[in-house]
Parts: C-alpha cells; sequence; structure tokens
C-alpha cells in the first residue's frame, strides 16, 4: 500500500472471489493490491472514490473487425478503440480480414501494427489468418505474436479472403496443431447454403432461411472430427444455433479442445423483431429465433458457451441497402456491447460476475493473456470499466463512437451505465470525454 499511486476505492468491487466493497491499490499500471474498504490511503496516492458504481475488469473482446487500412471508410483504430473504450473495453482483438491487406503474412500484420500503433485508444492485438495458400506463413505469423488464425468454411464475403475446404482445413489444421496454436472458424457449411433457399429481397424471413441452422451444424461436426484426429485446438465464432450444442457438449465430454463464444446480438435480438429491409440486423449466421436465443442463454448459464464477444463488423451506410441478399452483413456493437449483454441478463437472473466472466475473464484466457487481463486481482493490468448498472438509457446512434453510425440497437433502452474507463492506471475515458490514445500493441505471450 505505501508505494501506490492510485487508489480506487467503490461499495463493489467484481473480484475472482465475488463482489465486495474493497480498495483497490495500483503502481506502475498494475493493481498492486484488493484491499478491505476502509484501508487507509497513503497520503501520496490520489484516490478515485468510486461510490456506489460497480468496479469491474475492462473487457477483453477478442472478436473485432477493425478493416484499417483499406477500408477505412467502413471503420479505422482510432475510431473503434474510441467505441471500445467508451463501451468499458480496454484489449480488443482485431479480426485479420476486411482490411487490405489481410493478416495473412508477417509482412501484412507489420504493416496492420504500423497503421494500429499511434492510434490505439485501448491495447490492441491480432489474429492472423488461415487461406487455402499460406500454409507455410502460419508458423512465422504464429512467432512474430498473433493469437491464432482465422478460417471460414464457407466464402467469407470478401474475394481476398477465401474460404478452406475440408482437405484445406485439415492441412491448415495440422500445421497449427503442430506448433501448439489455436484455430478460430466462421462455421457455416458452403453446401447447406448452397442447398437453402436464396429469393433475396427486403423479407427478413427469407434472409432466415437461407442460413439455416444445419449449415452451422453440420460445419461445427466436421470441425469436432478434424479437432479430434488432430489433436487440435478450435474455437467456434459467433455460434447463433442452438442445434449445434449437443454437439459441443458431446465432443467436450470425450476430451476433443473446443470452446465457443456467441455474440450480444445473438443473445439479446431476435428474428421476429426484425422489420422488413432492415439490413442493420443482417450478420452470418443469422439472428435467430426466440426460442433458438433460449437456447444460447442455457449453454452460458451452463459453461457450455464460453465466452460473449462483439463480432464489430462495420460497413459504410450504403452498403446497408434493403435487400438482405445483397446488403453487407456485420453488426456494429463495440460501444453497446456491456449494456446490451447486461440489459438481457439481468432479465434472465444473471448477475455482473457472470457477465464479466463471460466478456473479460474467460475472453482473456482465450487469447491467452490471462495473466495480464480480466481480473481485478494483485498483478493484473490496471484496467477497469466503472458502470452505473442500474442507470438506463436509450440508444441514439449519434452519440455512438463508430466511424459509421449505423446500428440495430437504435432506440433500444439498454440499462448499464460505463461512467469511466482505465487502461493501466490512466482514466482515458469519463463521460463521454476521451484522452488521446494511451493503448499499445499485444502479442501472444511466448
Amino acid at each position: 500500500m505505501s508505494d501506490a499511486e492510485l487508489v480506487l476505492r467503490s461499495t463493489r468491487v467484481i473480484t475472482p472471489e465475488g463482489t465486495r466493497a474493497a480498495t483497490v491499490t495500483v503502481s506502475a499500471g498494475r493493481i498492486t493490491g484488493v484491499l478491505p474498504y476502509d484501508a487507509e490511503v497513503p497520503a501520496t496516492a490520489r484516490l478515485e472514490d468510486l461510490g456506489d458504481h460497480v468496479l469491474l475488469p475492462g473487457l477483453v473482446d477478442t472478436h473485432v473487425h477493425v478493416n484499417d487500412p483499406g477500408r477505412t471508410e467502413w471503420e479505422g483504430f482510432w475510431t473503434a478503440t474510441r467505441a471500445a473504450a467508451a463501451g468499458g473495453i480496454t484489449t480488443l482483438i482485431d479480426m485479420p480480414l476486411n482490411s487490405l491487406p489481410p493478416t495473412t503474412t508477417v509482412d501484412h500484420l507489420r504493416i496492420k501494427q504500423d497503421v494500429a500503433r499511434d492510434k490505439a485508444h485501448v491495447d490492441v492485438g491480432f489474429w492472423g489468418g488461415a487461406l487455402p495458400d499460406n500454409v507455410k506463413a502460419l508458423r512465422p505469423l504464429h512467432d512474430a505474436g498473433v493469437f491464432g488464425f482465422k478460417a471460414f468454411l464457407s466464402p467469407s464475403g470478401v474475394d481476398e479472403f477465401p474460404h478452406l475446404d475440408q482437405e484445406q482445413l485439415a492441412r491448415s489444421l495440422a500445421e497449427i496443431a503442430g506448433f501448439g496454436g489455436l484455430l478460430i472458424v466462421h462455421a457455416e457449411d458452403p453446401h447447406h447454403l448452397a442447398a437453402a433457399p436464396q429469393h433475396g429481397g427486403p423479407r427478413y424471413a427469407d434472409f432466415l432461411a437461407s442460413r439455416p441452422r444445419d449449415a452451422e451444424d453440420t460445419a461445427i461436426a466436421g470441425l469436432i472430427a478434424q479437432a479430434r484426429r488432430l489433436d487440435a485446438r478450435v474455437h467456434v465464432l459467433h455460434l447463433s444455433s442452438g442445434d449445434a450444442l449437443p454437439l459441443i457438449r458431446a465432443a467436450r465430454a470425450e476430451g476433443v479442445r473446443i470452446t465457443v463464444e456467441t455474440c450480444p446480438h445473438y443473445l439479446t435480438l431476435t428474428a421476429e423483431e426484425v422489420p422488413d429491409g432492415a439490413s442493420e440486423f443482417k450478420c452470418c449466421p443469422p439472428i435467430r429465433e426466440a426460442a433458438n436465443q433460449d437456447l444460447l442463454w442455457e449453454a452460458l448459464a451452463d459453461g457450455t458457451i464460453d465466452c460473449v464477444v462483439t463480432d464489430h463488423s462495420p460497413s459504410t451506410a450504403d452498403l446497408k441497402t434493403d435487400d438482405f441478399a445483397t446488403a453487407w452483413g456485420g453488426i456494429s456493437g463495440l460501444q453497446l456491447s456491456l449494456s446490451a449483454v447486461w440489459t438481457e441478463a439481468r432479465k434472465r437472473g444473471h448477475g455482473l460476475e457472470d457477465v464479466v466472466r463471460w466478456m473479460s475473464t474467460r475472453t482473456a484466457a482465450l487469447a491467452g493473456l490471462d495473466a495480464r487481463k480480466g481480473a481485478i486481482a494483485p498483478g493484473r493490468d490496471a484496467d477497469f470499466a466503472v458502470l452505473a448498472p442500474d442507470e438506463a438509457f436509450t440508444v441514439d446512434p449519434a452519440g455512438l463512437q463508430h466511424r459509421n453510425r449505423v446500428t440495430a440497437y437504435a432506440g433500444r433502452t439498454l440499462h448499464g451505465v460505463v461512467k469511466s474507463t482505465w487502461l493501466r492506471g490512466e482514466r482515458i475515458v469519463a463521460d463521454g470525454a476521451f484522452t488521446e490514445p494511451k493503448g499499445t500493441l499485444v502479442s501472444r505471450p511466448r
């Protein structure tokens, strides 16, 4: 305590042991102690008394499309990381596609790092990409510090990032398993997608029918088989199909090393409420029915789904046409993810400790950053979000920090207002006012 530079005090601090009144001490950007609420504060330390606002660890979002460089009119590191900070996210990991070039070689990684370095308001890391023709680039990317490798099993939507067929998947996964890496997978089967009715037009029901659950289920079954055969570590991205959950549970029970994420939009929005022509709700796989959503919440509660991430995938407004077949598929959620998930979680009897586990602790563990991130505990980075959980607000797109203020949450009332966000003991945003960028580039721990 004597060397503390900063002390944060709250009646509600979320720690690995539970929520309690506590005093948190910080020195040199790291948490040095979690002490009793009435611990004496040294005269040399700055005290921030947060009252009854909840102090929780900064969120770690492992699924973000920043699109920078190359498609910076869609998003960029400056705007994306401001949106993240405004939403209590202190670390994000950027996906390898939608930028030009994609992160599929070490040279491309260096280009992206150079672009991000001076623009990051939060800490930023990078996934690599697994393409049909870059197997030899995977180990060098791993050695250069990417957190793992993303692959698509169906067309990605951008020509420069083609998907893997089953033979190519096996080849890439064998290479990645050989050096102990992680493959993260967009799991939809292209044959099932091709066989589904493709009507196009503004009806959401037609779009939903074009991306059936069995496309996810079949792709996940194939991924499980490959992971079992190779003893490889795999992660299912943005799960939307509740029908795949028994497959995942059975694979886990027999020791297959598979983890799973879902997204705020699958947990808080339903197909029944999507207006025709409202392609701000379009994403792939799609937002499904309320009964399916219930299955996802049950899987979060029992641990089958490990974590919740945004899959923030923005575009310019003109690409969000009223034809669901041709509109860009992606939902912008960085700034609103904590509030959206908390709003629904509290209705379903979950506490903020659960939300922290899904959106910070387990995402940090997925990326291998759990020695530094994901908990308020001594030795961790002093990354915090300060939340007023009972305050409500109505989503106004004009108040978003994303470059393109298109959102499926417009007009919705959400609970949980982020009052301030802290990165390594420095307040980077408070009540809408931002500091200059203070984020650093982070790499996979060696």
